[in-house]
């Protein structure tokens, strides 16, 4: 799908939402400000930054860029390539803070908040910490005391999610699977009975036997989707079985960046008590009294318990 970039203008945004999600509730309390006052000396904003389309820069990013005091880049060209399109300029101190220098760097940040700085943590992509440097400077800086909020914006992982056309109301990020064949298997056999929509990131070139090994162990007829530049102008969404797209991946040179949306395991029909009799007898010849050896079974079986406390009854 090819999508020309936006040329609206930014704008705050306004709406409400329900638990339901299916009718006009009171909405959340929007203040006009950029941020909340911060609760010390100083602070930290985790900004998120476009994923692809720059014009999805918000307000908020705009204007912490201008005024912080410090910005922790993750890679300081790709921002000064941001600011560039944006038409600003970063008036503070941009320091470089990615994977390979948080740790040292970390202690310098959490200085300068002390003293009362604003220091803005963005990556090249999406919420910082989110599969991104910024954890470490989280975490250090909840262990310190200091502030720290953030400033919402474009997420690659919702993203993909709500494109994907899979449940949307359960999931969770799994981020990158391993690189090493064995590692993966045994990452994914830890998915097996996972029931929420799943979201992975994925480069292209190891594309292909991600979809064989998510194949393999979850079935060829699994629900999935295959994300594809979210945002740019040749976002692509690969909708499908794996079988399918492990296809479409061995069919087409794949480029850009990927998300992999794969929809949870499908709910397990539990059978008849009856069937359960065995796994509790199993229980009980190993110490385990009869009522703890039921309720154990029964949970992990999703039977009732008192139908399945009879049918032991009845077996003997």
């Amino acid at each position: 799908m090819d999508h020309e970039p936006s040329t609206s203008p930014i704008l705050p945004g306004s709406g409400t939402f329900s638990e339901a999600g299916n009718g006009p509730e009171t909405g959340p309390d929007l203040e006009p400000g950029a941020a909340p006052a911060p609760g010390g000396p100083g602070r930290i904003v985790l900004a998120a930054t476009p994923i692809g389309n720059a014009g999805d820069a918000t307000y908020r990013l705009v204007e912490l860029l201008k005024t912080a005091d410090i910005v922790a880049a993750e890679d300081t060209r790709r921002l000064h390539r941001l600011v560039q399109h944006l038409g600003i300029a970063v008036a503070g101190r941009i320091i470089s803070y990615h994977e390979h220098n948080e740790a040292a760097k970390t202690g310098e940040l959490l200085d300068q908040v002390r003293s009362g700085k604003t220091v803005v943590m963005v990556t090249d992509a999406g919420m910082p910490s989110v599969s991104d440097p910024g954890f470490r400077l989280v975490e250090g800086a909840v262990a310190a005391g200091l502030t720290v909020t953030a400033a919402p914006g474009p997420s690659a992982v919702l993203t993909a999610l709500a494109l994907s056309g899979l449940p949307t109301d359960r999931f969770c990020f799994e981020g990158f699977l391993p690189r090493k064949a064995g590692e993966r298997s045994s990452r994914l056999a830890d998915l097996d009975a996972e029931r929420r929509t799943m979201v992975f990131f994925e480069a292209p070139h190891r594309l292909e036997p991600m979809l064989r090994a998510l194949r393999e162990r979850f079935g060829a007829d699994r629900r999935a989707a295959v994300c594809r530049e979210l945002t740019k102008t040749y976002e692509e969404v690969i909708r499908g079985t794996l079988r399918e797209l492990l296809e479409w991946a061995e069919g087409n040179e794949v480029r850009g960046e990927i998300a992999v949306v794969v929809g949870g395991a499908p709910e397990r029909d539990p059978g008849k008590p009856a069937d359960h009799v065995a796994a509790v007898n199993a229980l009980m010849a190993q110490g385990i009294r009869l009522k703890e050896a039921v309720a154990a079974v029964a949970e992990e079986a999703r039977v009732s318990k008192r139908e399945l406390y009879s049918a032991v009854l009845e077996a003997r």
